[in-house]
């Protein structure tokens, strides 16, 4: 099995997470849509419960850059849910690949 599992429109797997001025690796679902109103494409996800995302983000609302091996974006962390998952999003590019034409979903 790969490193992580990839859907069509998402990610699966470890990220790298720069909350402030600390580097952590985090384990994230991603997914995300093209919102054709404004024109702009929508990625968000839970991140795994981490204790040290705890320590960092104290339960509050962060600046991020995640990074995958898909790639790179900047976003927002949210307050953790019940089960200390912090939920993620962002307006951009994704930090993981979309396909970009038919065939690239079709196989």
């Amino acid at each position: 099995m790969s490193e992580h599992d990839q859907d069509e429109d998402g990610y699966v797997g470890q990220a790298s997470l720069l909350v402030e001025d600390t580097t952590l690796t985090v384990d994230v679902r991603l997914r995300g849509h093209f919102q054709p109103i404004d024109g702009y494409y929508r990625w968000y996800g839970r991140i795994a419960a981490n204790q040290e995302l705890d320590q960092v983000a104290r339960g509050k609302k962060k600046k991020v850059t995640i990074t995958t091996s898909e790639g790179a974006a900047s976003g927002e962390i949210s307050d953790p849910d019940p089960w200390n998952r912090y939920r993620i999003s962002g307006t951009s590019t994704p930090p993981f690949a979309v396909p970009t034409s038919l065939a690239d979903i079709e196989g």
